[in-house]
């Protein structure tokens, strides 16, 4: 089981580092969601209108960080984000990130 973790959410990922370089962390949960609890500074972007999304997220120019509740809704978010040829990583769950954050 560790290793499906490992792959689907990338071995050793140094997040904080990626903040401090500049990172730009989006939330893809619904608003709901969002505001009940989030990563200070993260934006929030839901997963079902992120394709929409992505011309302005690549004006940008920044390294991006998904997360959402557990992983899977940022799982998503990164694979369109990357097939538009945007950096991006997922940081999983938004709570297990920012633990790693502090």
């Amino acid at each position: 089981m560790f290793s499906f973790f490992k792959k689907l959410f990338g071995p050793g990922t140094d997040y904080k580092a990626l903040q401090q370089a500049g990172a730009i962390i989006i939330d893809v949960r619904s608003p709901q969601e969002f505001d009940r609890g989030h990563i200070k500074g993260s934006k929030n972007i839901p997963v079902n209108i992120i394709q929409r999304e992505i011309a302005a997220i690549k004006k940008w120019n920044k390294p991006i960080i998904t997360v959402c509740q557990s992983g899977a809704r940022s799982g998503m978010a990164k694979s369109a984000l990357k097939g538009a040829g945007i950096e991006v990583y997922n940081g999983g769950s938004w709570l297990s990130l920012r633990s790693k954050l502090d």
